[in-house]
């Protein structure tokens, strides 16, 4: 890989001679942050409050439910969606000039990342006196939710919505109790979806192995590693002026100037860093989540995104963390030995999810609602 190499000691050379530099910058940007840092903050209370569950009806209601599915995760925090409304049904849509090409060529994570919106939706309908049916729209590859009136119920799913994250940090390595697995198995359950919950120190030892493999071929891509310096916002300030992709702060990293942070991305994301990084996540974890759809096709993307977003609600509501390590079914050649290996036989494996408890970090933003709106 010549020009990896070839950026990489360049990215090198320019570290070590800009040093005095860029430390005297980053001190500056932290004296002259205060502003936005409370930008910041103002958006995480605004996009992450919980919403009024009475009073709301026509425009303001749909509003509102669109609102709950945009906090739902997504690949890079794309937020790969557009929503339709209309005055019995919202329809999700897919926003292909969001997708991730590299990492997801066949747009997997894409109409994952759909189930998840459409999941938290349903939540919130439930929650307003609506009962909302999805079904899948195959001529607009889109998720259509018919709602209907119905009791109102507010569940621990939907009132987890404003406090669920995916959260890349270290957990405390504690196991996690019997009743509270079955309530997550319980949750994410589906005739269309299997979920293999992995606990055992050999079992998550072997998904390491695999996690780290996976890992290694895509860090050595660098078509992958563009694709995701691009979805990365190193500071605050871009973080709440887009509204979009991966906040820094939120893997735990530091802020710097967006110049400085492409400059360190090159110098400090290399595998070996990232796969130390891993081997300590992995090992703090209660335990990995597998996710397989029973058929590959959209439709079971679609229904895998809302196993996975209940499973990731329960957790919430249980204090349990959550945070993908997808490396082994994001790497195509690598998927059949990983299904295998975690018992799933000749299904393709659609999620590698690793829980536990652990510490909340600064949460991701969200593009406001007039924004994905179709």
């Amino acid at each position: 890989m010549p020009e990896r190499k070839e950026r990489t000691v360049w990215s090198r050379r320019r570290f070590n001679h800009l040093m005095p530099a860029t430390l005297a910058v980053a001190g500056l940007a932290g004296c002259a942050g205060d502003t936005a840092q409370a930008a910041y903050q103002s958006a995480v209370e605004h996009t992450w409050r919980p919403g009024p569950l009475e009073g709301l009806q026509g425009a303001a209601l749909s509003t509102e439910l669109v609102r709950c599915a945009t906090l739902a995760p997504s690949s890079h925090n794309t937020q790969c969606w557009k929503f339709a409304v209309s005055d019995d049904a919202i329809t999700i849509l897919a926003d292909f000039s969001r997708r991730c090409p590299v990492v997801d060529p066949d747009d997997h994570h894409l109409f994952v990342s759909l189930g998840c919106a459409a999941e938290n939706l349903i939540q919130a309908a439930r929650a307003h006196g609506l009962r909302g049916e999805a079904a899948f729209d195959e001529r607009r590859s889109a998720v259509r939710i018919s709602l209907s009136k119905a009791t109102a119920e507010v569940t621990e799913l939907f009132k987890a919505i404003p406090s669920r994250q995916s959260t890349r940090a270290e957990y405390d390595g504690k196991p996690i109790a019997p009743g509270e697995l079955k309530r997550l198995q319980t949750a994410a359950s589906s005739e269309a979806v299997r979920l293999v919950l992995l606990t055992g120190r050999p079992a998550l030892e072997n998904v390491l192995e695999f996690v780290v493999q996976g890992n290694t071929a895509q860090m050595n891509d660098r078509a992958f590693v563009d694709e995701l310096e691009r979805w990365i916002r190193f500071n605050a300030v871009d973080a709440v002026r887009l509204g979009d992709g991966l906040f820094s702060k939120s893997s735990g990293n530091p802020e710097v100037p967006a110049w400085l942070g492409g400059l360190l991305f090159d110098f400090f994301f290399t595998p070996k860093a990232e796969n130390e990084k891993y081997v300590r996540q992995l090992r703090s974890s209660a335990g990995v989540a597998v996710f397989a759809g029973a058929m590959q096709d959209k439709a079971h993307w679609v229904e895998v995104g809302r196993c996975y977003e209940r499973f990731a609600l329960q957790a919430t509501a249980l204090g349990i963390r959550t945070a993908h390590v997808n490396m082994p079914v994001e790497v195509a050649s690598m998927r059949p030995k990983f299904a295998a290996a975690v018992g799933l036989g000749a299904a393709r494996p659609d999620l590698v999810v690793r829980f536990g408890r652990g510490p909340t970090l600064p949460p991701s933003l969200r593009r406001p609602v007039q924004a994905v709106l179709a």
